[in-house]
């Protein structure tokens, strides 16, 4: 799909590609060959082009860090969907970023300058899943097991080609602002929004870019209006608002008024009532998600131990003493890390020693979580 536009002397050509199409990248080579750009733009960020050029992505993570800063989540969410996106690519026998890739390589075999334009994906990540409710983030994680277990319609290179299709895409992109309005507002507005205000700040009089189909619509309505963009302002994650930082130790200044009232009022008796049923809820679903995750069994014990007092503090968590632990038992390996992009099962997610340390981390805290929630009507009952 090709969209033609004049910009303040500029001549703007737009080449929209489904990113594992094969058809896609002959398009994208034959146009660039026939327009002869100035500059060529493609819908990629500096990180993504060095892993598409080097096809190293993940071997110099520190997993330790990504666990200790709090990104288990985010990450694994990173990984589940770049699997997906390449098991989808291997049903019709194409890469995904192949498109761009195309893109990049006949662009450095004419000598034509490459332009960046798309916003860094940990940006957008982060951005999404702040703006998210609740209901959307179960609705999306719904829709991404779902697909990972295989539920839903199966995509062959014929429907990939549909996906190119104008109208249908308009319906799949108002579907989406229905359903998940947060997340199409960061991932497909946001972005149409960034990369048209990167293609009009292109350097040279013909530009072309390439995107994804779904951006076609958008940025061709940016440009046309002259949409003027604040690219600072939609390129950074917003801070956590001020009282939410407090927030976090609701809970914790609760349960120890609540165990000095019980003691005062009611006794040591009821106090180490009411602390052992905090410790048994915490501590054992806590070991449930580990042992779930399959972690070792002094990994579970830890977590066992550790969740009742991590749940009191809300700068640390009960799943990273899971993971140190883990790690003495199951190291993650080199090999496991360039393993992270064939991670293409449930069941593959358990066997790579990075996404299982991760696995142990999320579910040890989750479990963590349910437990505070399980042990408040027994601590009420206390009071009664």
């Amino acid at each position: 799909m090709i969209k033609k536009i004049k910009y303040k002397g500029k001549e703007i050509v737009l080449v929209g590609t489904a990113h594992i199409s094969k058809e896609s990248i002959t398009l994208v080579e034959e146009t660039i060959e026939k327009e002869k750009p100035d500059v060529i733009g493609v819908e990629l960020d500096k990180d993504r082009l060095g892993q598409l050029l080097s096809g190293k992505k993940w071997q110099e993570t520190n997993i330790i860090d990504v666990i200790k800063s709090g990104k288990t989540y985010l990450f694994l969410l990173n990984t589940l969907l770049s699997n997906m996106q390449k098991q989808l690519g291997k049903h019709v026998g194409v890469k995904p970023g192949a498109d761009m890739l195309a893109a990049v390589k006949k662009a450095q075999e004419k000598n034509i300058p490459i332009h960046l334009l798309d916003r860094n994906v940990r940006v957008t990540l982060k951005r999404a899943f702040k703006a998210m409710s609740i209901w959307e983030k179960m609705k999306l994680g719904g829709s991404i097991l779902g697909s990972f277990f295989g539920v839903g319609e199966k995509i062959d290179a014929k429907k990939i080609e549909e996906l190119k299709n104008e109208d249908l895409i308009n319906k799949l992109m108002k579907e989406l602002g229905k359903q998940m309005p947060s997340v199409k507002k960061v991932l497909v507005d946001e972005r149409d929004d960034f990369i048209s205000e990167m293609i009009k700040r292109s350097p040279g009089k013909k530009v072309l870019a390439v995107v994804g189909a779904g951006h076609l619509t958008g940025i061709v309505a940016n440009i046309k209006k002259d949409k003027k963009v604040n690219l600072k302002k939609i390129s950074i994650v917003p801070k956590k608002k001020p009282y939410l930082k407090y927030l976090k130790w609701t809970i914790p200044i609760i349960f120890i008024l609540f165990l000095g009232y019980l003691l005062y009022f009611k006794g040591v008796e009821a106090t180490l009532a009411a602390f052992g049923i905090w410790f048994l809820a915490n501590g054992t679903l806590s070991a449930v998600g580990a042992a779930l995750a399959r972690a070792h069994p002094i990994t579970i014990l830890t977590a066992f131990v550790a969740a009742p007092f991590t749940s009191l503090h809300p700068a640390i968590a009960a799943g990273w003493f899971a993971a140190i632990v883990e790690t003495k038992f199951n190291p993650p390996l080199v090999k496991d890390f360039e393993d992270l992009s064939n991670v293409g099962t449930i069941s593959g997610f358990y066997r790579n020693k990075v996404t299982h340390l991760l696995l142990v981390t999320a579910f040890a805290n989750i479990g963590s979580m349910i437990g505070t929630v399980v042990a408040l009507p027994f601590l009420i009952q206390l009071l009664l």
